[in-house]
């Protein structure tokens, strides 16, 4: 009964920490509604999309009276605000986002329209980044594997904390889990979605494969720890500890991006 209360918690604290991460990582969709002409329009605004199509910001809005705008411009960058009207298909109103190169970033402002009433969507522009296609052959794999490290983790940690016999197990299984999918294929899905294999340190500040190296550094000495001495739970605690904490950072933030701002004029 211990051992099955153990492994709920931990799938449970599992659970709870990915879908915050997701939630509240820069590539989330913004979701809200806002009020024109006495009726409420829900929006759902995209922060991320695959190339090499436009991406499209579609707004639910049956009222054919009803038109809208949207401005946009690359970022960072020098550009000017350029303006389009937004595209009714039917009963949705649909904002086109130019297309940019993997790791192009656009912001944009919806504006909605009725008669005489203008209505911004947000008081702020959105950010989209654009990514390469990665192929579900090794997204899935990623992350499942990543799941399963942070699950591994979470449990290795509790078994060391009541001192069961299962840490050394446990602790060689993370450090498995988490490299194949962090350090084997974190950078391939890399790759495919920025065409780069790392962007961390030393060569770049994306926090994701930051992360994944630091958590690595604390799961590779808790396991040589626990391999000379099987009864060391110390720093299988403070790993565990490590990877929790990491995980509650929102995703994807300090992304890859390119800086248009470089550009010869």
């Amino acid at each position: 009964m211990k051992n099955i209360l153990l492994w709920t918690f931990a799938i449970l604290l599992t659970l709870g920490s990915a879908v915050y991460q997701r939630m509240t990582g820069p590539t989330h969709p913004v979701r809200g509604s806002v009020e024109l002409a006495e009726s409420q329009i829900k929006y759902r605004l995209i922060r991320s999309y695959p190339r090499p199509q436009d991406a499209p910001v579609r707004i639910r809005v049956e009222d054919q009276n009803v038109e809208g705008f949207f401005i946009y411009k690359r970022t960072p960058s020098h550009d000017s605000w350029k303006q389009l009207p937004l595209k009714r298909e039917g009963e949705f109103l649909v904002a086109y986002i130019p297309q940019q190169p993997p790791a192009g970033k656009v912001q944009y402002l919806v504006s909605l329209q009725k008669g005489e009433e203008i209505v911004k969507l947000t008081p702020n522009p959105i950010v989209i980044r654009f990514r390469g296609d990665v192929p579900a052959l090794f997204m899935i794999p990623h992350i499942l594997f990543m799941f399963l490290a942070m699950l591994l983790s979470t449990r290795a940690g509790v078994a060391a904390i009541f001192a069961e016999s299962n840490v050394w197990k446990l602790t060689l299984w993370t450090f498995i889990t988490f490299v194949v999918g962090g350090l084997i294929l974190g950078p391939i899905i890399q790759k495919y979605a920025f065409g780069d294999w790392w962007t961390g340190w030393p060569f770049g500040t994306d926090l994701t494969d930051n992360k994944t190296a630091f958590a690595f550094l604390f799961w590779a000495f808790a396991l040589f720890r626990v391999y000379k001495n099987r009864k060391h739970r110390t720093w299988v605690i403070i790993a565990s500890v490590v990877m929790l904490l990491i995980y509650l950072i929102p995703h994807s933030m300090l992304g890859s991006e390119i800086d248009f701002t470089q550009e010869l004029p």
